[in-house]
């Protein structure tokens, strides 16, 4: 039987009046501050979506609005554009809660989708302690079946190691762009200093961070064994509020981090707990945080 899909019919065809948000321009590139993707005349026809409220009414197919009497806007290819490369966590981590990676997954997808529907190539990048092969789509929303089928075949596994994924990302794919890391940030090394060397050298970042309420704040009481989901480590612990409170407070400090690198660079940051639904993050909290508008 096969898997249900990330986003159900609905849920994207709302998703087509958002985009994804630049804050910076970069040189010869379409992209930053330009949010329309519409053309004039001269430019290659790829393809058609639904018309919303406050759509520039001359990219209207008027043709197909006498035959359908439903409006529909017309998508015109723009090159080059800021290439914006989406990294998924993978890692053990991801798994250790119910649900975690899913809900990872489903906002990878979602944006995705709003890129494809406006155009933009989108590049999709699994990585735990390396960068796992990845799937490239482009040229409109009928691209997206292939890239959401190719994310429900990815399975969470292995230790992260954000210094060799950054080393191997530039290294790779040295085109200066937006980068949309969809992640726990859960390194043992620290990840502070491998995502400021990605905007030192000129990306721009988006940095989502996903985390179960169990992540924030523990649950337990009492005495309790702890293992590593990625190294495999075990500690026993007491634990009582005082703990619970503390480890909250450092948990909090570490994410107020992640969101000081991400603005300190012109790039924005959402803090996702999986409580929140998706639904929620998406026309919520990454409307404010300005990551789409």
């Amino acid at each position: 039987m096969p898997a249900a899909p990330l986003l159900d019919r609905d849920f994207l065809e709302r998703l087509e009046r958002l985009t994804i948000h630049w804050q910076r321009s970069f040189a010869g590139l379409v992209g930053g501050h330009n949010r329309s993707r519409f053309a004039g005349g001269g430019q290659e026809f790829l393809d058609h979506r639904n018309f919303h409220h406050g759509d520039d009414l001359r990219s209207v197919n008027w043709r197909a609005f006498m035959r359908l009497d439903k409006m529909f806007m017309k998508m015109f290819q723009i090159e080059p554009r800021v290439p914006v490369r989406i990294l998924l966590d993978t890692s053990s981590s991801m798994a250790a809660s119910p649900g975690k990676f899913l809900y990872a997954s489903r906002l990878a997808a979602a944006l995705c989708y709003v890129g494809l529907v406006r155009l933009d190539t989108i590049h999709v990048l699994p990585f735990e302690s390396r960068l796992r092969e990845g799937k490239v789509a482009g040229g409109g929303r009928h691209r997206y079946r292939h890239v959401s089928e190719f994310m429900q075949t990815l399975e969470p596994g292995g230790a992260t190691d954000f210094k060799a994924i950054v080393r191997q990302l530039l290294n790779e794919y040295p085109q200066r762009g937006l980068l949309i890391i969809i992640s726990d940030f859960l390194d043992e090394t620290g990840c502070e200093k491998s995502l400021q060397y990605l905007a030192d050298y000129g990306n721009e970042l988006m940095l989502l961070q996903i985390w179960a309420d169990e992540d924030r704040t523990p649950p337990w009481q009492g005495e309790v064994d702890l293992t590593d989901a990625e190294s495999g480590a075990r500690l026993r612990i007491e634990v009582d509020e005082d703990a619970v409170e503390s480890y909250t407070a450092a948990f909090d400090v570490f994410a107020a981090g992640l969101k000081e690198i991400a603005l300190r660079n012109e790039g924005t940051y959402a803090g996702l707990p999986t409580s929140t639904p998706v639904d929620d993050a998406i026309f919520g909290t990454m409307i404010r945080a300005r990551s789409i508008a």
